[in-house]
């Protein structure tokens, strides 16, 4: 992961964000290096970037500007929403304070551990 500052543009880390993307694991063979599709909101919609994507074998899912809502890529957005805003529920992420990128994703990683905690307290 890499920490960019509040006021970039999302689009311009959406290669170095496919880069570093881990191998996932499960099936026997060799693991997977990319995603099938990628799904995005209209502020990744331009060619360049479908282009970009195509070439590296990965499917854009990118809803049109000018389009009315409804393509229903909003059902599966909304996972990475609720846990920004669960994310959110912790005061020190809401509002970065730390200077330093190693404490402000420290204080990241505990907000993931105690969220999973919550969860799995639920399950008990």
């Amino acid at each position: 992961m890499s920490l960019t500052g509040g006021n970039r543009n999302d689009v311009t880390q959406l290669l170095p964000l496919l880069d570093k993307i881990p191998a996932v694991a499960g099936r026997v063979g060799r693991p997977r290096r990319r995603s099938d599709a990628l799904l995005a909101d209209r502020g990744y919609d331009h060619d360049k970037y479908r282009r970009l994507l195509w070439q590296r074998g990965i499917r854009p899912v990118i809803a049109e500007r000018g389009q009315p809502h409804g393509s229903g890529l909003g059902i599966f957005r909304y996972v990475v929403e609720r846990t920004i805003s669960w994310l959110h529920g912790f005061r020190r992420l809401r509002i970065r304070w730390e200077r330093r990128d190693d404490i402000h994703e420290a204080f990241l990683g505990l907000a993931v551990c105690l969220i999973t905690h919550r969860h799995v307290q639920r399950l008990c």
